[in-house]
């Protein structure tokens, strides 16, 4: 039997007369590497803050890690790694203070801390750069430093929600190759993308359309399905019938 890291059941919510997330479900397995694709709009973030246990859903259930999201929103959130494109680091601290500040959050003590960002700060090949700010280092070089931060801790699952947007293909290549990295140790990795070439690189992909998931498969089986030669084409065959945008 396999096992589940995310286990989500007729997952709703609504927001007054307006279903952002409609009854979905799915499982994600230790180790795996899922998408979950969609349109502006389909849900996809509202989702990811069910599952994160920073909203609580109108109705159905989910357990992350074991843990229930309406009754046990602590222990998911020390158990999760979460990262995005608009807001990981704190640009006015140096690299090496914001491994410690949100190695803190993540529950670290002292020893830990020193040990994993002097590794941290080796894998990188950041030593020389630790008390650089921030803001003075490479966009791709945030979003590496930023994902190595969100999974300091050895969580369950890490939740990606956009990571690579706006950076060059080779640094995605290689951000792709950090993240199955910690798949293949067993980490579940969680991730939204806009880009149809990285949802190659999923073990499988979910697509919602307009708060439902109307689509869920490798990306093999979805092109053999949609029989379409590109993921590009299996989106936009379903997005193009989406009723709702952001």
């Amino acid at each position: 039997m396999a096992e589940y890291v995310i286990k989500a059941e007729k997952l709703t919510k609504k927001f007054g007369d307006f279903t952002a997330t409609n009854a979905i479900s799915f499982e994600v397995g230790k180790g795996e590497i899922f998408g979950f694709l969609g349109a502006n709009g389909a849900g996809k973030t509202t989702a990811m803050r069910m599952l994160c246990g920073l909203s609580k859903p109108t109705s159905g259930k989910a357990t992350i890690a074991g843990f229930d999201i309406y009754k046990q929103t602590e222990q998911i959130k020390k158990n999760i790694g979460y990262m995005s494109q608009k807001f990981s680091l704190y640009e006015d601290l140096t690299i090496l203070e914001n491994i410690h500040f949100f190695g803190g959050i993540y529950g670290l003590n002292n020893q830990q801390l020193k040990s994993k960002s002097k590794q941290l700060l080796h894998d990188l090949d950041l030593e020389k750069e630790a008390k650089k700010l921030v803001s003075g280092i490479p966009l791709g070089w945030k979003q590496k430093l930023a994902f190595s931060v969100a999974v300091l801790h050895n969580p369950a699952v890490v939740f990606l929600d956009e990571p690579t947007g706006g950076v060059d293909p080779v640094t995605r290549r290689q951000f792709w190759d950090m993240i199955y990295e910690v798949a293949h140790h067993g980490m579940t990795v969680f991730v939204t993308t806009h880009y149809m070439d990285e949802a190659e690189y999923c073990n499988r992909i979910s697509i919602m359309v307009d708060g439902k998931i109307e689509a869920l498969n490798t990306p093999s089986n979805l092109k053999h399905q949609f029989n379409v030669p590109s993921m590009d084409q299996v989106f936009y065959q379903l997005a193009r019938g989406a009723k709702r945008i952001e």
